[in-house]
Parts: structure tokens; sequence; C-alpha cells
């Protein structure tokens, strides 16, 4: 395991060393881990924490090749794709000046890859400079061979968010202000731990698993709500359940469906154009957040389409999206801020 991740680190280059991005905000100049647009990202960064002390649960004797990918041409930008994830681990991005608040980042990339920078690594550097503690979850993807194949992400968004509450003090978190925040079908697996954070997924592996994976609050972004054919996603649906869906798993996995009285707030952003994961996603999720009657928060954007992230221009209103999420959060959880 060691030296697979030194290797994959070496030949991706070295972005965990602060590089000249500019972050605004929080009195910071620049940020550990901080990229240029066209810069080579890596895997992990200099912070980072495995998620299981052995083998992950339903591993098989044959284990995925990983296989990690580098998008954009010379001189574009340049996202990370990880598949082939065997032995999941979480990379910290840390504030210059921490106010307390984390949150867990899932990355989309419909359950076939995670795009590790651009929704993960790019996230995290934006709440940071708002004085958030980023988490980016590098999660197993289902259809590579588990055993449990449809609950193999949930076991690792579960583990990370138990190992940030149980080591907040180390962190330097709060442990009642942890969110969890996804993307596409990282939206989808954060929607999955807001109502299923107690699901018997996995067999307890240590004391750590007597921690609540419950988040306090949670933000999703482009979000696949749920597994139904022709409504929802299709690639996510196939990669996450498999061909012949158990009716069980599409009933689990249905997260617009299971919110409750008890599932945290929810922050949801999609844009009306979006020609990837259907809008009515997140009019769904927004219908069911107000049945449940608990906080909601929605943006629907003119446009935007799909997969920005913290990318889009300036001069489009879904730019602002993380300073909403940042003083919303401060809105459901008090002054949020210490």
């Amino acid at each position: 395991m060691h030296n697979r991740r030194n290797i994959l680190a070496l030949s991706l280059g070295a972005a965990a060393a602060p590089a000249a991005a500019a972050a605004q905000g929080n009195g910071s100049a620049l940020l550990p881990g901080a990229l240029a647009p066209s810069s080579t990202p890596s895997w992990p960064p200099r912070e980072n924490f495995a998620l299981w002390p052995g083998a992950a649960p339903g591993a098989r004797l044959s284990e995925p090749l990983l296989r990690p990918e580098i998008t954009g041409r010379t001189g574009d930008y340049h996202d990370l794709w990880m598949r082939g994830v065997v032995r999941p681990d979480v990379g910290v991005v840390r504030p210059r000046r921490p106010d307390g608040r984390a949150v867990l980042i899932m990355p989309g990339g419909g359950y076939s890859f995670t795009s590790i920078r651009k929704e993960g690594l790019d996230v995290a550097l934006a709440l940071a400079a708002r004085g958030i503690t980023g988490f980016v979850l590098n999660y197993r993807l289902p259809g590579e061979g588990w055993v449990d194949r449809a609950n193999t992400p949930l076991m690792d968004a579960q583990r990370a968010l138990r190992l940030i509450r149980a080591n907040a003090e180390r962190f330097r978190v709060d442990p009642r202000r942890i969110g969890a925040l996804g993307f596409s079908a990282g939206g989808h697996l954060a929607a999955s731990l807001l109502t299923q954070h107690d699901a018997p997924v996995y067999r307890r592996v240590d004391a750590v698993d007597a921690v609540s994976a419950k988040p306090d609050f949670g933000g999703l972004l482009y979000a696949v709500s749920n597994m139904d054919p022709g409504r929802s996603h299709g690639g996510s649906r196939a990669n996450l359940l498999g061909p012949n869906p158990d009716p069980a798993m599409e009933r689990r996995y249905a997260c617009d469906r299971n919110i409750t009285r008890e599932t945290p707030p929810l922050f949801i952003v999609h844009a009306q154009d979006d020609a990837t994961v259907p809008f009515m996603n997140a009019m769904d999720l927004f219908a069911g957040a107000r049945a449940a009657r608990i906080p909601v928060e929605a943006h629907f954007l003119l446009r935007g389409g799909h997969g920005f992230a913290t990318r889009l221009p300036t001069g489009d209103s879904g730019s602002l999206w993380p300073d909403l999420y940042d003083r919303w959060i401060g809105e459901v959880l008090g002054s949020g801020k210490r």
C-alpha cells in the first residue's frame, strides 16, 4: 500500500506543495495545496488518513487495478479522475484560521470514477478560504468487484465521518459542526449518508465505529436523488446497483423518499439546464425536505449545466454558492464561526 501511494504521488506531480494560487477571505494568502489552473494534480495531499486499518470490507482475492487519469490538454485545466481504489483514504485541507467547522466532500463521477480535483480538492480549497476544514473522500467504486456492491461507497462515507468526529480535537474541528457535501453521484452518496448514516452496512471494525456517522448538515450540488429508471441518472444507477437491481436496494438509495424529520438540514444547488442529472432530482429532494419539515435552502440556477463545482465564471450567479453555503451553515447551526 505504501509503495502504491508513493508511485501515484510521484507520477502525477507535487500538488501537495503550495503553489502560486491566491485564496481570498479568512485572512489567508496562499493555502496549502493550492494549484494554478493548468497545474498537474496529485493524490494524496500532504495530510491524509486511511479509512480502514486493514483490508476494506467486502474485498475479494482479485483487487481492481488503481487507474488514476489526468484530464485536459497541455495548458488547460487538469482534473484527476480516480478508478480502481482498493484502500480508500481522505485528504485533509486545513484553513489558515480554522473556525471549527468541517465538511466531508464526496466528488462525483457517475460511480464510475471520482473527480478528485475539481469536485474534491478545489472545493476543499474554496471552503478553507472561508475557515472550513475540508476532508476529501477518495471512496471505492461499486462496480469494481466488491462483495456488497451497492453498499460499498456508503461504507466508506460512514467510516470517514466517524473518523473525523472521533479525531475532532486532532483536526481542530467541532464534532457538532461536521457536514457532508457531495456533487452529482457524490451528491447521491452524501444524501445516502444523510439519510442512512446509521444503516448497518458493515461489521464494526474498532471503537471508532461506535461514534455517530450522522452529519450535522448537508450540501447537495446537482445531486442524483434516487435510482429510478428514466427519472434519475442512468449511469449512476447502473454502476451502483448493477444489472437486475434488488428492489430493496432501489428503495434504500431513493434518497429523496428517505428524508425524515431526523435528516440534517439540506442545502441544494442545481442548474435548470443540467443535461446529465435531470433538474427534477433537485425538485424531488427539495419536496422531500419540505414534506419532512426540515430546514432546507435551494438555489435553482437558470444556467450552469452539470459538473461546474467551483468553476463557473464569476459573472454567473451560481459561482456564489460557496459564499451562500458558508452563510447558510451559520444560519442553521447558530453562529457557525468561533
